[in-house]
């Protein structure tokens, strides 16, 4: 699964020469944490809430309420913004964001072409609906979490018997995460099944 396929392409963006206060406007109007920045559609940098509120005068200032909008008018973006981006191209997987976002303790990744235009952007929020799809959740909502031998055909072997009991194998997830050595956990989902033919093939596999 490609980034390309999960992003959201209606970005919202600003020029590095936007004002501080209107992207302060913007971030609240959009309930967003976060604005790629870009200079004729090549990303640039990345201004964060968290930037805006450290360049805004503090509370106890002495300065009046025009003295301060005219400064939030005058600071500018580029002032403010980091330009070591953490980003994602269209064709990286979905699981390759995921550890990049994982890692480096973000909420999103803005994503560039080969030209570094910007394209889109993508979220916690795109993979955990990318997670659910990949899981069948919405499809299959009975899973078999089984510790197999880690042998060719341990899980083919499986797959059979649910398939012999009348069963339908939405999805199959492996992982050799906590685990012994020679086995794995393998996840198996399966479509719904009426009460009695449920039982006996948990009673078969167990």
């Amino acid at each position: 699964m490609l980034v390309k396929g999960w992003m959201a392409t209606d970005v919202i963006s600003v020029d590095e020469e936007t004002s501080m206060m209107k992207a302060s406007v913007l971030m609240k109007e959009n309930d967003i944490r976060r604005l790629p920045v870009v200079r004729k559609g090549k990303l640039v940098g990345i201004v964060t809430d968290t930037d805006l509120k450290e360049a805004s005068p503090s509370k106890a200032t002495t300065l009046d309420i025009y003295e301060i909008n005219y400064l939030l008018s005058e600071i500018k973006v580029k002032e403010l913004m980091s330009k070591e981006v953490v980003y994602a191209r269209p064709d990286e997987t979905i699981e390759f964001a995921a550890v990049l976002m994982l890692e480096k303790k973000i909420s999103g990744l803005p994503v560039i072409n080969d030209q570094k235009n910007l394209i889109g952007v993508i979220t916690e929020t795109d993979v955990f609906k990318a997670l659910i799809h990949i899981t069948g959740v919405y499809s299959g909502d009975i899973q078999f979490a089984l510790c197999l031998e880690d042998r060719p055909g341990s899980v083919h072997e499986v797959a059979d018997v649910i398939r012999s009991m009348g069963g339908r194998t939405v999805s199959i997830m492996t992982s050799y995460d906590l685990a012994d050595k020679g086995y794995r956990n393998v996840y198996f989902r399966i479509r719904p099944m009426k009460q009695d033919q449920l039982a006996k093939l948990v009673f078969f596999i167990d």
